[in-house]
């Protein structure tokens, strides 16, 4: 199966970011992509106040965007994640949408996990303006169970186990990793993700500035179940590809079944 993962630099145009997205997922298709995923904040990435305005609800503009291209181009997309606004909530949800090649939306997901950190005196805060979502999500796209996450979940290892026993066998991760914890921590947590759960983990990204002052790594990942990195963006917008060979992973599970190993009955997940 040919998979793209699309890196960018999201900015407070949300129309331009929108033209960026969907000229990069065309590009996916030229190139033979079944599965394309973009980032996360693919539609915008700047300063909170302006969340209210570039918000959206489900069905709304972006969603009948990504249906259409995939309708068209007939490739499944996780559309990395944007702001989705809902009905009598102050808050927004942090969502990534699963879209089938024939054009219909197969799940949607909710980010867990929010942002609350202070590293280095950068402070971020998600649950000021988003509210945290309540749902795994495993779904289907074609034949293939693909779980369904976003950038922080990375590292909360309880949910890729979750998802991993649940049969995916890809995960998704549209992020968009700060610099200061990707520089040391993305690579590994990826790579981490997709040994221990013997999956591939598709990990698109921001890259670059990013109003008010974010700084994100990028450095897009494709990863296969044994941890080798199949493909990684360099620092511009693009697009990656690269080929996933479900009988490779089966070898891997069957040679190394350290799924089958796992002591359940004590340990839970």
């Amino acid at each position: 199966m040919r998979v793209a993962v699309v890196q960018m630099n999201s900015g407070e145009d949300k129309a331009q970011n929108l033209s960026t997205a969907a000229r990069l997922l065309l590009e996916a298709a030229e190139r033979g992509a079944e599965l394309a995923v973009l980032p996360e904040l693919f539609t915008y990435l700047g300063r909170r106040r302006q969340h209210r305005e570039v918000a959206e609800g489900i069905p709304g503009p972006t969603s009948e965007l990504l249906t259409r291209i995939a309708r068209e181009r007939h490739m499944h997309l996780v559309g990395g994640s944007y702001l989705e606004s809902v009905s009598g909530h102050d808050r927004f949800f942090n969502t990534c949408l699963a879209i089938g090649a024939d054009g219909s939306i197969a799940a949607r997901y909710r980010k867990l996990h929010l942002f609350d950190v202070d590293v280095d005196g950068n402070r971020y805060r998600e649950s000021d303006t988003m509210s945290a979502g309540e749902d795994v999500v495993l779904t289907k796209l074609g034949d293939v169970p693909v779980g369904l996450t976003i950038c922080y979940d990375l590292r909360f290892p309880e949910l890729y186990r979750r998802l991993g026993a649940g049969g995916a066998r890809v995960i998704t991760a549209p992020s968009a990793f700060t610099f200061e914890t990707g520089k040391d921590h993305w690579d590994l947590l990826v790579r981490t993700r997709a040994v221990e759960n013997q999956v591939f983990v598709l990990a698109a990204a921001q890259v670059g500035s990013h109003p008010p002052g974010l700084a994100c790594y990028g450095n897009a990942m494709i990863v296969d179940p044994w941890g080798t990195v199949l493909a990684r963006a360099p620092e511009s917008e693009g697009v990656i590809v690269a080929d996933i060979d479900f009988e490779h992973q089966d070898r891997i599970r069957a040679s190394l079944p350290a799924l089958s190993h796992r002591r359940t009955e004590i340990l839970g997940l």
